[in-house]
């Protein structure tokens, strides 16, 4: 897919990276071009906010599962005996493979249960959790954009660490754009 100045204007895309596009000459080029470009001048959250208004709903979700996948970890480390995040991404990945009104009541139910760790940067994997969850339940595109910045939210010891992480799940959200676009 090429990137044009049309579609960062019909997805309303602010006017910084709209400029930052036209300044780099972007305009035709390949989508992963743009990002890598955009990743490396420091700019996740916008190629993260393009990545998930390219995809589907069911992309979205997948994407969110993803992001949540990659911290969930580091949560269950700091906080063993709490399994609502775990739960919350179960219920997701339930609905993705059978997108049904019972599996949404259980995503939702997980996402209700994962709703108060999401408020704290300190429950990055809960709130990536939460919105897998809420992903399924409501099937809006911002709920996994919200999932890949908890997640790449995390505070790792090494920026190249947290550089690698962020990087991996825009990756993966790119993937699944191609792979709508075959």
């Amino acid at each position: 897919m090429k990137l044009t100045k049309q579609i960062l204007t019909d997805l309303k895309a602010c006017t910084e990276a709209v400029d930052y596009f036209e300044v780099n000459k972007l305009e035709g080029k390949k989508l992963k071009y743009c990002i890598k470009k955009s990743l490396k001048d420091n700019h996740f959250a916008w190629c993260n906010w393009l990545v998930v208004r390219l995809m589907t709903n069911k992309q979205n979700i997948q994407y969110a599962i993803f992001a949540a996948e990659q911290v969930i970890s580091i949560f269950e480390e700091k906080y063993p005996e709490d399994n609502r995040p775990r739960k919350a991404i179960e219920a997701a990945k339930n609905y993705l493979n059978k997108p049904n009104k019972e599996t949404a009541s259980a995503a939702y139910a997980a996402y209700a249960a994962s709703a108060a760790n999401a408020a704290s940067a300190a429950y990055a994997a809960a709130s990536a959790a939460y919105a897998a969850s809420a992903a399924a339940y409501v099937s809006y595109a911002s709920s996994a954009a919200y999932a890949a910045s908890a997640a790449a939210y995390v505070s790792y010891a090494s920026s190249a660490a947290y550089a690698k992480m962020k990087t991996k799940i825009i990756n993966y959200g790119i993937k699944l754009i191609e792979s709508k676009n075959e």
